[in-house]
């Protein structure tokens, strides 16, 4: 790969780093190109791209400062070859699927990662895919709003009640003693 070839994949990256909610980089020595072709997949289902970032390619991603210190810290000290995942979509659901692909193969190393332009370590992608889904948070916090309303209306529909109540046992009372 000629220097003008790289240059291009670089600012290929560059731009990919920029659109991605989360990058995940990986040491990937030791995998299969069956396992590598079967997280591509699992991830490309989830809006996350796969691609391979080379030492001397993840210098010129930098180049310029357009990433911020921490990515220009975390490409400097990349070494080897290392799988990046791009999510384009839901982190959590990237980091889920990724970090239990860690799991079951052990060829798969998780480092340090990029959320936007912060670093992030490896145990935080672990809190990452441990979060519910986005639509469980909503859900959640769609329940947390609604709770104080729906207590507010019990209240307001137990006075009546109460009172239906106190005017029934009056009127039962006055019929008990009317016979």
């Amino acid at each position: 790969m000629n220097r003008a070839e790289k240059t291009e994949l670089a600012n290929e990256l560059k731009e990919k780093f920029s659109k991605a909610q989360v990058a995940f980089f990986a040491d990937y020595k030791g995998l299969t190109a069956v396992q590598a072709d079967d997280l591509r997949r699992t991830l490309r289902a989830n809006k996350t791209e796969v691609k391979v970032l080379k030492n001397n390619v993840a210098r010129l991603v930098t180049q310029g400062g357009a990433l911020g210190e921490e990515a220009k810290a975390l490409m400097e000290s990349t070494v080897g070859p290392t799988l990046v995942a791009f999510a384009y979509g839901e982190p959590a659901a990237a980091a889920k699927i990724i970090h239990k692909f860690a799991q079951d193969n052990e060829a798969l190393k998780l480092k340090d990662s990029l959320m936007g332009v912060k670093r992030i370590n490896a145990s935080a992608i672990e809190e990452l895919a441990k979060l519910p889904s986005k639509e469980v948070l909503i859900a959640k916090m769609l329940g947390s709003l609604n709770a104080p309303i729906s207590n507010f209306v019990g209240v307001l529909a137990a006075l009546p009640r109460g009172l239906v109540t106190v005017l029934d046992a009056i009127a039962k009372k006055k019929q008990d003693l009317n016979t």
